[in-house]
């Protein structure tokens, strides 16, 4: 197990708008979108781009975290902080795009933390060392969790082909 802080707690239904605005959609480059990571949360936005947010700290969410619209952008804001995600559920289809980019995401059903909490994430439960309360892990397949752990779909990928091709 991995011990973490919390360093942000949301409810349910977060949208892609709250982690990554619209008005900066003209911004695609993931090496640019960090920047706008939360920038409706200015206290938080400000922490991030001020690299106060140790890489491994934990945003904590309810249920149907990512729901709205499809933009990578909003993985790739906070890949470029190095976060984790844990949340009751994720939408669909920004969890395919967090596999596809390698973000880490733990999927804890009922999780409940508040900010400075200290979690132990494994592979099977979600302990918050501070209140003693423990989450079950609804894990992900192997193969998705196997992308996530490359660092992406395209380093997946890549491992994959030298692999094959070293073994020739």
């Amino acid at each position: 197990m991995s011990a973490a802080s919390v360093v942000l707690v949301l409810g349910d239904d977060v949208s892609t708008d709250v982690i990554y605005p619209g008005r900066y959609m003209a911004t695609v480059l993931p090496a640019e979108t960090p920047q706008y990571a939360f920038a409706d949360l200015g206290v938080f936005n400000a922490k991030l781009k001020a690299g106060a947010v140790p890489a491994g700290s934990v945003v904590v969410a309810g249920k149907n975290f990512g729901c709205g619209s499809s933009r990578e952008q909003a993985v790739s804001a906070l890949k470029g902080h190095e976060l984790a995600i844990v949340a009751g559920s994720f939408a669909r289809i920004f969890l395919q795009n967090a596999i596809n980019l390698g973000l880490r995401l733990i999927e804890a059903p009922g999780v409940t933390a508040a900010e400075g909490d200290e979690l132990a994430i494994g592979v099977t439960e979600v302990v918050n060392l501070t209140s003693g309360r423990r989450y079950a892990v609804r894990s992900l397949p192997a193969a998705r969790q196997a992308i996530i752990e490359a660092g992406g779909l395209i380093p997946y990928t890549r491992k994959r082909l030298l692999g094959r091709s070293a073994a020739r």
